[in-house]
């Protein structure tokens, strides 16, 4: 049930367009994201590796043999989650895993983080502290270590509360190469368990939502199951943890990237009743909606229902299902067939559902 909860409060997802000033929109993940990247600082900071728009930066350190030899994997991230303590996690936990995930799918075995911290004056040291230890046990349960950070304080209402940057290294095996222009026309497409957990669970706190039973956010590290997916099926094409913008934006990037058309089935998807239940009361859309400890994968069609066993077999994989195709057709656009059987175009969100999701 909805308990005092504000529909005023929603933000616009489409919001009136502004080309001198940044707006939530601008963070969502989706088409606005995306913009503002093109529009801004590609232009700019553009080379070889940042173009490519992968979730991480592949990075050889050896000019001859570059095939043969190990290569980083590097990444970082920015997180200002609102609540900063809510349902299944905190800001401290999603920021080690939202860096480890960034660098398990694109197939690296994530190593170290680093860690730089923005305090608002004011933040009590019992939060911090207990902000600190999840992000301790994070690294545990992900097996990295946090080896360099940094601090800074800024005056009271300058943040709110606490705002965490994370970078993290990993490192890739010879011959690995999963990229988001790797689909090809006749491959599957896989989603590792149910969609839009983290972002209901984040709006339940922070807009008063009230479920029968617990939702919580399904923040996790993912590289444990990435690494038993790629033992099993090497065959993987690319990965993509679907956070801002949901499978939405990771789908179409994908389809945009590799230059592919992508049919998904509604029915295949795979959706927790009090999700549904909360996007349908608040007319938002589930493939739109965050998720933190999620992954989509591109595989042969041939190896599909292998790797879905292989899923279906991990802690973090039991509601994995196969939920559409790689096709010839209309290359760049997602489509989805409905519960009805009809079928409708999958755009990638305009504006921003709901801002401070991560």
């Amino acid at each position: 049930m909805v308990d005092n909860f504000n529909f005023e409060r929603m933000t616009c997802p489409a919001p009136l367009a502004d080309d001198e000033r940044v707006l939530l929109g601008h963070g969502s993940g989706g088409k606005m994201s995306a913009d503002l990247i093109r529009r801004v600082f590609l232009p700019e900071l553009g080379n070889v590796v940042l173009d490519a728009l992968e979730d991480q930066a592949t990075l050889s350190l050896c000019t001859s043999n570059a095939d043969l030899m190990p290569r980083l994997a590097f990444t970082t991230d920015s997180f200002v989650v609102k609540p900063i303590f809510f349902p299944g996690g905190d800001i401290g936990k999603l920021a080690v895993h939202g860096t480890v995930n960034d660098l398990a799918v694109g197939g690296a075995t994530p190593l170290y983080l680093s860690a730089a911290f923005i305090l608002e004056e004011g933040l009590s040291i019992k939060q911090l502290k207990r902000i600190v230890s999840s992000m301790r046990q994070a690294c545990v349960e992900a097996g990295v270590q946090l080896v360099t950070g940094d601090t800074k304080v800024v005056d009271h209402g300058s943040c709110d509360e606490i705002f965490i940057t994370t970078s993290g290294v990993g490192v890739l095996p010879p011959g690995r190469n999963l990229s988001i222009h790797n689909a090809r026309p006749g491959d599957c497409i896989l989603v590792s368990g149910t969609i839009g957990d983290h972002g209901i669970s984040i709006m339940s706190v922070r807009e008063g939502i009230e479920f029968e039973t617990i939702l919580e956010s399904d923040s996790a590290p993912l590289n444990d199951l990435t690494r038993v997916m790629l033992d099993a099926c090497p065959t993987i094409r690319c990965m993509r943890d679907p956070t801002r913008g949901g499978i939405s934006s990771a789908l179409n990037e994908l389809a945009a990237a590799s230059r592919v058309g992508i049919k998904i089935n509604e029915t295949a998807i795979p959706l927790r009743h009090e999700v549904h239940a909360a996007c349908e009361m608040l007319g938002l859309d589930p493939l739109y909606v965050a998720n933190e400890g999620k992954l989509i994968v591109v595989v042969p069609g041939s190896d599909a229902e292998r790797l879905l066993a292989v899923m279906r077999g991990h802690a973090l994989g039991h509601d994995a299902a196969i939920i559409g195709d790689v096709v010839d057709d209309h290359p760049g656009t997602v489509v989805m067939r409905s519960l009805i059987g009809g079928e409708r175009v999958v755009m990638m969100m305009a504006g921003e559902q709901l801002p401070r999701i991560c």
